[in-house]
């Protein structure tokens, strides 16, 4: 290819990319429904989007370390402390005995419905046993289930992908082996390749933990060590066995989340924005590779695969894996009910489709097509159904705000206490143990660990926080979380005023709306308080009380609007307003 057509072709990889992604969130749609068919009809209709040709011999090694990016920042979510008891056991089942009934069941299926040959079907069932964060995580997150679904899903997705990419590594070179090694070989290979991932991302972790824990980087300058990082980490294990740098990464990951004191630099937005991009530009390329020709005989028997995963497959897996656990029976149905496949068979797919070609393995040609068939299929049908099928099970996180409340002074309490009363499920953070007494003994929920571990983004998506309110009495210290969390926290994240607008070292310049009416600030509501004012709730079938000042109020469907300084929300009938009653020394 000339100069100007690699510039084109790139150019148009990445303004497919950002583009599908940017009109999916337009649309509230998972990205991946928009990429793989922009993907497909670019690499239809121009020869420019092809990835093999803009990049040759190099595309399947690119591929390999940018799928180690991605599980690396899935792995930064990866807390073992919200894992433990029957959803460990869950996830554990769901990995082990979904990896084999799935391989089992795609691999028997693929040799009758596709026309395979056995050794092309056991290789595509190897393929098709991931899942992957790329795909359930987005779709999580628009579904909203409830806190244990996300979770045991999310690190089902997380851990099956590089576990599955070495398996589809292991009966590749099976497969081109003709069946010479033996079952206790293949299992001696698979275990020495985990091997490989692990000790190399033990290795990894060490040196991140090193450079982040004794350096002092910046946001642009720890991004760019993590990165750093994970592609020599990931390629060094790939170089020594194909597939281990997945785990490697995967396990950097969770090593670096679950460290103590240890603070990642700028995980978000910077890191999750290369993410993003990445899963991007992969959907794009890889897509871009399947021709209509390769899929026209192969389209419907690969639908009638896909059938067969979605209504028999993944129900019994789910079936298995939460025998004789507390997980509920709707639980246990919407796990049944979400399987996309992702980035990481997409990969594989097209990484070892074309050596079988060439070694003459029947039907080899058809892996690649079937493998993107099944993912186009399972995340159009889990995508457009996953929510009616969670509304219908009743297994959705509450539509209802729940705000975390940080301070522990008597009017925060007292606050937390009215939010509570008008129906919401609220969640308090105090530094002071006299504070933290103050709010168990009020019968409010403490939420555990440092406050920005509990209250970063990562912490508040897993806990369903909606809105956070910084009520201490440090001015800069509400100034500096307000800007930690406004970019993590999906709701909307407030902060008590100052005394004055140029009070302190750092509440001044962050430029952000205050809470409450003006004039009420901090040390006022302080003094309002110890002056015999009261926080109440009120149902509002008329005018709002004289002399009582709104600071909240509670919709019917359990949203919270807050006042601030450009002026109170609108009570209407049947909302509850949370007021702020005159002091003792008002009523004088």
């Amino acid at each position: 290819m000339t100069t100007s057509q690699i510039l084109l072709g790139t150019s148009l990889i990445v303004a497919l990319a950002v583009g599908s992604q940017l009109v999916a969130s337009l649309l509230r749609v998972p990205a991946i429904l928009l990429l793989l068919p922009a993907g497909f009809v670019a690499g239809t209709l121009t020869d420019v989007v092809n990835p093999e040709n803009l990049l040759g011999p190099a595309f399947s090694p690119l591929v390999s370390l940018a799928v180690a990016v991605i599980l690396y920042d899935a792995g930064l979510g990866l807390d073992l402390r919200h894992l433990k008891g029957h959803n460990r056991r869950v996830v554990v089942r769901l990995i082990w005995i979904g990896a084999l009934v799935t391989w089992v069941s795609a691999a028997l299926l693929a040799v009758p419905v596709i026309g395979m040959s056995l050794s092309a079907a056991v290789m595509l069932g190897a393929i098709l046993v991931v899942s992957g964060p790329t795909v359930v995580g987005p779709l999580l997150n628009f579904v909203r289930p409830t806190e244990r679904l996300q979770r045991v899903l999310v690190w089902e997705g997380s851990l099956i992908d590089p576990l599955g990419g070495i398996l589809g590594a292991l009966v590749f070179h099976g497969v081109l082996a003709g069946g010479q090694h033996g079952l206790a070989s293949q299992i001696g290979k698979f275990c020495g390749s985990a091997a490989v991932g692990l000790a190399g991302g033990a290795v990894g972790a060490a040196l991140l933990w090193l450079l982040l824990r004794r350096l002092t980087l910046d946001e642009v300058l720890g991004t760019t060590v993590q990165l750093g990082a994970v592609v020599a980490v990931a390629g060094v294990c790939d170089a020594f066995r194909d597939d281990t740098g997945l785990i490697a990464a995967v396990v950097m990951g969770m090593a670096l989340a679950n460290l103590p004191g240890l603070d990642i630099p700028a995980r978000r937005p910077f890191f999750e924005t290369l993410v993003s991009l990445i899963i991007g530009l992969l959907f794009i390329s890889i897509s871009a590779t399947v021709t209509p020709q390769s899929l026209r005989h192969v389209a419907l028997p690969a639908l009638g695969l896909v059938a067969v995963l979605v209504v028999v497959v993944r129900p019994l897996v789910a079936l298995l894996a939460t025998a004789r656990t507390d997980v509920t029976f709707r639980e246990r149905w919407f796990i049944g009910w979400m399987a996309p496949r992702g980035i990481v068979a997409a990969a594989t797919a097209s990484t070892f489709s074309v050596a079988l070609v060439q070694a003459g393995i029947g039907g080899a040609e058809k892996i690649l097509p079937a493998t993107f068939v099944v993912i186009v299929a399972t995340v159009m049908v889990y995508g457009l159904t996953a929510l009616p099928v969670a509304r219908r099970l009743g297994v959705r996180r509450s539509a209802r705000s729940r705000p975390l409340l940080v301070g522990g002074d008597p009017w925060v309490v007292e606050l937390g206490r009215a939010l509570r009363s008008a129906g919401l499920d609220v969640l308090m953070w105090a530094g002071l143990d006299r504070q933290r007494r103050s709010i168990t003994d009020a019968g409010l929920d403490l939420a555990p660990g440092e406050l920005l571990a509990a209250a970063s983004g990562a912490g508040a998506e897993l806990e369903g926080i909606t809105d956070v309110l910084l009520l201490t009495d440090e001015d800069d210290f509400n100034a500096l979380a307000f800007m930690t969390l406004k970019e993590t926290v999906e709701g909307p994240v407030h902060r008590l005023a100052p005394p004055t607008r140029s009070h302190g070292v750092v509440a001044p310049y962050t430029g952000s709306e205050a809470l409450f009416g003006h004039g009420l600030n901090r040390p006022e509501l302080a003094h309002r308080y110890a002056d015999g004012a009261r926080i109440v709730t009120h149902r509002v079938e008329g005018d709002i009380p004289a002399g009582h000042e709104v600071l909240f109020v509670v919709r019917p469907d359990g949203k919270l609007t807050a006042a601030t300084e450009t002026g109170a929300p609108t009570a209407g009938a049947g909302d509850t307003a949370i007021l702020l009653t005159p002091s003792a020394g008002s009523l004088k």
